[in-house]
C-alpha cells in the first residue's frame, strides 16, 4: 500500500481559520487553538450585536425625536399619539432625519394635528 501524506487539507483548513483571525490580540491571531476558541466567542457576538445594533438606533431615533418635540413644547408620547390620530405614517428614523437636519419640517408636522 502506498504511503499517503494528509498534511495539504489539515494546512488548508487551519490557514482559513487564521485568516478570519485577522487583527485579533495575542496569540489569538496566530495559533490555531487560540484562534479557534476566539472565533467561537466572536461569531456568536457578532450574530447578538447585529441584533443589538437594530435596538440601539431604534432608542437613538427615539432621543432625538423626544429632544425635538421637547423644543417644540410636545411630549414624546404626545408627539407619536397625534401622529397616529392624524394617520400621518412617518416612522422614527426619518422622524428622527427631520428633526436633526430640517427642523422647519418636523414643526410643520407638529402643527398638523
Amino acid at each position: 500500500m502506498t504511503r499517503v501524506k494528509r498534511g495539504s487539507i489539515a494546512n488548508a483548513r487551519r490557514k482559513r481559520l487564521l485568516k478570519n483571525t485577522k487583527g485579533f490580540k495575542w496569540g489569538r491571531k496566530s495559533k490555531y487553538r487560540y484562534a479557534k476558541e476566539a472565533l467561537l466567542h466572536a461569531w456568536s457576538f457578532q450574530f447578538a450585536d447585529r441584533k443589538k445594533k437594530k435596538r440601539t438606533m431604534r432608542r437613538l431615533w427615539t432621543v432625538r425625536v423626544n429632544a425635538a418635540a421637547q423644543e417644540n413644547g410636545v411630549s414624546y408620547s404626545k408627539l407619536i399619539a397625534q401622529l397616529k390620530a392624524a394617520n400621518i405614517a412617518l416612522d422614527r428614523k426619518v422622524l428622527s432625519v427631520l428633526a436633526a437636519k430640517h427642523p422647519e419640517i418636523f414643526s410643520q408636522i407638529l402643527a398638523t394635528k
